[in-house]
C-alpha cells in the first residue's frame, strides 16, 4: 500500500519559503490582536510580549507604558529591571533608539544582550508606551522591523482608543436620552399612581412596581446593548403606566415572534419609539387612539415596527428630529437612528411614515447576528 507524504503535502501547499514566513508573521500577529485591542494594561502586554518576540525573532523583548514594565519575555530576565529607565529615555527621545550594554549594565560578563532596540509606542501622536527588543546586536533589518512592529502595535493600540471612544460616546448618548425621558415619564407615572391610592390601592401598589422595575431598567448603568425581551419587558411595563393614565383611550398590540426575542438591539431604541406614539401620536388625539409593536422575523434580520393611529406629523419635522435637531419635541429620535447605524451601518438607520392626520410608523431593521455586538 502506497503512504501519504503528508509532511512534503503540507510544505508544498503553503509554497515557498517566503510564503511560510508570511503565513507565520500574520498567524503571530493575529494571536496578538484581540489583547491589544483591549489597550495597553499589563494584561495585554503579557499576553502579547511572548508573540512579539516570536514575529522578531529577538533573545528578549519587554513592553513598557512611559515609566514601567508591563511584560518581558525571554532570557536574561535580570535585565528587566531596567525596563523603566529605559522608557522614559525613549519617551524622551520620541524615536526609535540604539543602545549599548553600557546604558543597562549587569554583573555578567558575558551576557548576550549586547543592545537594546527601544521603540515608542504612539497613539494620536502622544507616546503611550515602548517597545523594546534585547540582543547581541542591533543589525540595520533588526532595527528597522522594530520600528515596524512597533508601528503595527501603534495602530492596534489606537484602534483600541477609538474603541473605548466610541463606547464612551455612546454611553453618554444613553445618558442623554435618559435624560429626555425621564422628566416627562415620572411626573405623568407618579401622577397616575397617586390617583389609584385611595381608590384602588392593591393596583397602586402594583403600578408602583411597575415604575420601580421600568426606572431600574431605564436609568441603571447598561451597557451599550441588550436583547429584544428584555427592551419589550421594559416597554410592556411602561405601556402598563400609561394605561394607567390614559385609561380605554390607549389601546395597545403587541405582536412579537419568539424567534427574535434574543436579538441584541441598542439599548433602549424601540423604548423611545414607543413614548413618541404614545406623547405625539395620541395624547394629542381626541378619542380612542391605537399603538401597534411588531418584532417579525425576517430570514437573517429582524423586523420591529411601532404604529400609531395618532395625529401624524410633518415629514419635514421627522427629517430634522431624525438629523438631530434637538429644539423639537422629540424624544431621541435621531439618537436612535444615530446609534443603529452606528452598530450596523448606513442600511440599519429609522425609516418613519407619516403625515398630518396620518398617523405614525417607525420601522428599525437589525441583523440578527453582528460582529463585535452583544449584551
Amino acid at each position: 500500500m502506497a503512504r501519504r507524504r503528508t509532511g512534503g503535502l503540507l510544505r508544498r501547499h503553503l509554497g515557498t519559503e517566503a510564503d511560510r514566513a508570511t503565513f507565520h508573521t500574520l498567524h503571530t500577529a493575529s494571536l496578538m490582536t484581540g489583547a491589544l485591542r483591549t489597550g495597553l494594561t499589563a494584561e495585554s502586554a503579557e499576553r502579547s510580549v511572548r508573540h512579539l518576540r516570536s514575529l522578531l525573532a529577538a533573545p528578549a523583548v519587554a513592553l513598557t507604558d512611559t515609566e514601567r514594565l508591563l511584560a518581558w519575555d525571554g532570557h536574561h530576565a535580570a535585565h528587566a529591571v531596567h525596563a523603566g529607565e529605559l522608557a522614559r529615555r525613549a519617551v524622551d527621545d520620541g524615536a526609535t533608539t540604539v543602545l549599548d550594554h553600557a546604558v543597562f549594565p549587569c554583573e555578567d560578563p558575558y551576557c548576550p544582550l549586547r543592545k537594546a532596540i527601544l521603540s515608542p509606542l504612539v497613539v494620536d501622536d502622544r507616546v503611550i508606551g515602548t517597545l523594546q527588543v534585547f540582543g547581541g546586536l542591533a543589525s540595520a533589518a533588526l532595527v528597522r522591523a522594530t520600528e515596524e512592529v512597533a508601528g503595527w502595535v501603534s495602530g492596534q493600540l489606537e484602534l483600541a482608543e477609538l474603541d473605548a471612544s466610541r463606547t464612551r460616546l455612546m454611553e453618554a448618548e444613553v445618558r442623554a436620552l435618559r435624560a429626555q425621558i425621564s422628566p416627562h415619564f415620572i411626573y405623568n407615572a407618579l401622577n397616575a399612581i397617586a390617583s389609584f391610592v385611595r381608590t384602588d390601592p392593591d393596583r397602586a401598589r402594583q403600578l408602583l412596581l411597575d415604575f420601580a422595575d421600568f426606572t431600574r431598567y431605564s436609568f441603571q448603568r447598561h451597557g451599550e446593548y441588550t436583547t429584544l425581551e428584555e427592551e419589550l419587558r421594559s416597554i410592556e411595563r411602561y405601556l402598563v403606566l400609561e394605561q394607567a393614565r390614559f385609561g380605554e383611550r390607549l389601546q395597545v398590540t403587541l405582536r412579537i415572534a419568539p424567534e427574535v426575542l434574543p436579538v441584541t438591539v441598542p439599548v433602549l431604541s424601540v423604548q423611545p419609539l414607543v413614548e413618541n406614539a404614545v406623547r405625539h401620536g395620541l395624547a394629542q388625539k381626541a378619542g380612542t387612539g391605537r399603538i401597534t409593536i411588531l418584532a417579525e422575523d425576517h430570514d437573517r434580520e429582524a423586523v420591529i415596527s411601532v404604529e400609531d393611529d395618532g395625529v401624524g406629523e410633518d415629514p419635514e419635522r421627522v427629517r430634522r428630529a431624525l438629523a438631530g435637531d434637538e429644539s423639537l419635541d422629540s424624544v431621541g429620535l435621531g439618537n436612535v437612528d444615530e446609534r443603529l447605524r452606528s452598530a450596523y451601518g448606513d442600511d440599519y438607520g429609522l425609516v418613519v411614515e407619516t403625515a398630518p392626520g396620518a398617523g405614525t410608523k417607525v420601522t428599525m431593521r437589525v441583523p440578527k447576528y453582528a460582529a463585535g455586538v452583544r449584551p
